[in-house]
Protein backbone atom coordinates (compact mmCIF):
# COMPACT_ATOMS: atom_id res chain seq x y z
CA UNK A 1 0.00 0.00 0.00
CA UNK A 2 1.43 3.36 -1.04
CA UNK A 3 2.06 5.83 1.33
CA UNK A 4 3.00 8.47 -0.90
CA UNK A 5 0.83 10.96 -2.08
CA UNK A 6 3.05 12.18 -4.83
CA UNK A 7 2.34 10.92 -8.20
CA UNK A 8 5.52 9.33 -9.16
CA UNK A 9 4.65 7.71 -12.62
CA UNK A 10 6.32 10.82 -14.49
CA UNK A 11 9.58 9.45 -12.62
CA UNK A 12 8.69 6.08 -13.91
CA UNK A 13 8.18 7.39 -17.62
CA UNK A 14 11.70 8.65 -17.70
CA UNK A 15 12.80 5.31 -19.05
CA UNK A 16 10.21 4.61 -21.79
CA UNK A 17 10.86 8.59 -22.80
CA UNK A 18 14.65 7.72 -23.18
CA UNK A 19 13.40 3.92 -24.56
CA UNK A 20 11.78 5.62 -27.22
CA UNK A 21 14.14 8.06 -28.03
CA UNK A 22 17.08 5.63 -29.09
CA UNK A 23 14.45 3.43 -30.97
CA UNK A 24 15.71 2.31 -33.85
CA UNK A 25 18.98 4.00 -33.64
CA UNK A 26 22.38 2.05 -34.79
CA UNK A 27 25.65 1.79 -33.19
CA UNK A 28 27.62 4.25 -35.18
CA UNK A 29 24.27 6.97 -34.75
CA UNK A 30 24.13 6.07 -30.63
CA UNK A 31 28.45 6.88 -30.90
CA UNK A 32 28.72 9.65 -32.76
CA UNK A 33 29.75 13.22 -31.32
CA UNK A 34 28.25 16.31 -33.24
CA UNK A 35 32.35 17.41 -31.80
CA UNK A 36 35.08 15.91 -30.10
CA UNK A 37 34.06 17.78 -26.78
CA UNK A 38 30.20 16.82 -27.28
CA UNK A 39 28.80 13.82 -25.72
CA UNK A 40 27.09 11.32 -27.86
CA UNK A 41 23.57 9.81 -27.62
CA UNK A 42 25.60 6.82 -25.44
CA UNK A 43 27.25 9.20 -23.42
CA UNK A 44 24.25 10.85 -22.51
CA UNK A 45 22.28 7.89 -21.89
CA UNK A 46 25.63 7.03 -19.28
CA UNK A 47 25.74 10.32 -17.58
CA UNK A 48 21.77 9.83 -16.88
CA UNK A 49 22.58 7.08 -15.18
CA UNK A 50 25.42 8.24 -13.32
CA UNK A 51 23.12 10.69 -12.34
CA UNK A 52 20.67 7.68 -11.16
CA UNK A 53 22.87 6.24 -9.43
CA UNK A 54 23.78 9.85 -7.17
CA UNK A 55 19.81 11.10 -7.29
CA UNK A 56 19.67 7.31 -5.55
CA UNK A 57 22.06 8.52 -2.66
CA UNK A 58 20.57 11.96 -2.06
CA UNK A 59 17.02 10.26 -1.86
CA UNK A 60 18.20 8.18 0.93
CA UNK A 61 20.39 11.06 2.78
CA UNK A 62 17.24 12.99 2.69
CA UNK A 63 15.58 10.51 4.05
CA UNK A 64 17.28 9.32 6.69
CA UNK A 65 19.35 12.46 8.02
CA UNK A 66 18.81 15.62 9.37
CA UNK A 67 20.02 18.46 7.33
CA UNK A 68 21.55 15.75 4.99
CA UNK A 69 24.94 17.62 2.29
CA UNK A 70 23.90 16.39 -0.77
CA UNK A 71 26.81 15.53 -2.73
CA UNK A 72 27.88 17.04 -6.05
CA UNK A 73 29.25 14.98 -9.36
CA UNK A 74 31.13 16.05 -11.62
CA UNK A 75 29.73 14.59 -14.78
CA UNK A 76 32.34 15.06 -17.89
CA UNK A 77 35.10 13.08 -15.51
CA UNK A 78 32.62 10.65 -15.18
CA UNK A 79 31.59 10.06 -18.64
CA UNK A 80 34.57 10.27 -20.17
CA UNK A 81 36.92 8.51 -17.42
CA UNK A 82 34.22 5.45 -17.73
CA UNK A 83 34.87 5.66 -21.20
CA UNK A 84 31.06 5.10 -21.93
CA UNK A 85 31.28 6.01 -25.49
CA UNK A 86 32.70 2.35 -25.21
CA UNK A 87 29.70 0.61 -23.87
CA UNK A 88 26.43 -0.21 -24.41
CA UNK A 89 23.95 2.05 -24.84
CA UNK A 90 21.17 -0.63 -24.02
CA UNK A 91 23.00 -1.84 -21.35
CA UNK A 92 23.13 1.72 -19.63
CA UNK A 93 19.57 2.23 -19.94
CA UNK A 94 19.14 -1.22 -18.71
CA UNK A 95 20.46 0.18 -15.51
CA UNK A 96 18.97 3.29 -15.52
CA UNK A 97 15.66 1.47 -15.75
CA UNK A 98 16.79 -0.84 -12.60
CA UNK A 99 17.53 2.38 -10.83
CA UNK A 100 13.84 3.34 -11.36
CA UNK A 101 11.79 0.85 -10.61
CA UNK A 102 14.00 0.44 -7.35
CA UNK A 103 13.89 3.61 -5.92
CA UNK A 104 9.98 3.59 -7.11
CA UNK A 105 9.68 1.00 -4.58
CA UNK A 106 10.73 3.34 -1.85
CA UNK A 107 8.72 6.07 -3.01
CA UNK A 108 6.10 4.34 -2.78
CA UNK A 109 6.89 3.07 0.50
CA UNK A 110 7.60 6.78 2.00
CA UNK A 111 5.13 8.50 4.06
CA UNK A 112 3.77 11.68 2.55
CA UNK A 113 5.78 13.76 5.21
CA UNK A 114 9.13 12.80 3.70
CA UNK A 115 8.63 14.32 0.64
CA UNK A 116 9.08 17.71 2.66
CA UNK A 117 12.17 16.77 4.19
CA UNK A 118 15.22 18.62 3.13
CA UNK A 119 19.39 18.59 2.79
CA UNK A 120 21.71 21.26 1.90
CA UNK A 121 23.27 21.16 -2.10
CA UNK A 122 26.74 21.92 -3.02
CA UNK A 123 25.39 25.52 -3.39
CA UNK A 124 24.61 25.34 0.53
CA UNK A 125 21.14 26.03 -0.73
CA UNK A 126 18.24 23.77 1.18
CA UNK A 127 16.70 21.61 -1.36
CA UNK A 128 13.68 18.80 -0.22
CA UNK A 129 13.23 15.88 -1.53
CA UNK A 130 9.75 16.80 -3.44
CA UNK A 131 12.30 19.57 -4.99
CA UNK A 132 14.96 17.25 -5.70
CA UNK A 133 12.63 14.57 -7.51
CA UNK A 134 11.30 17.13 -9.77
CA UNK A 135 14.52 18.42 -10.68
CA UNK A 136 15.32 14.65 -11.79
CA UNK A 137 12.44 14.26 -14.23
CA UNK A 138 13.30 17.92 -15.62
CA UNK A 139 16.79 16.89 -15.87
CA UNK A 140 15.96 14.22 -18.02
CA UNK A 141 13.55 16.11 -20.09
CA UNK A 142 16.50 18.17 -20.88
CA UNK A 143 18.66 15.48 -22.04
CA UNK A 144 16.05 14.41 -23.95
CA UNK A 145 16.18 17.49 -26.17
CA UNK A 146 19.91 16.96 -26.19
CA UNK A 147 19.02 13.66 -27.97
CA UNK A 148 17.49 14.87 -30.00
CA UNK A 149 19.43 17.45 -31.41
CA UNK A 150 22.37 14.97 -31.91
CA UNK A 151 20.08 12.57 -33.80
CA UNK A 152 18.76 15.94 -36.10
CA UNK A 153 22.60 16.90 -36.68
CA UNK A 154 23.75 12.87 -37.32
CA UNK A 155 24.31 12.89 -41.58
Amino acid sequence: MSHTTIDIQSYKNTYQKLKSAIEGLSEEQLKWKPAPDKWSVTEVLSHLTDHSIVFSFRIRKLISEHAAQLPPFQQDPWVSESRANEGSANDIIDVFGVLLTYNSLLFDRLPADAWSRTGINFKGEPVTLLQSFQSFIKHVDTHLLQIDRIKNAYQ
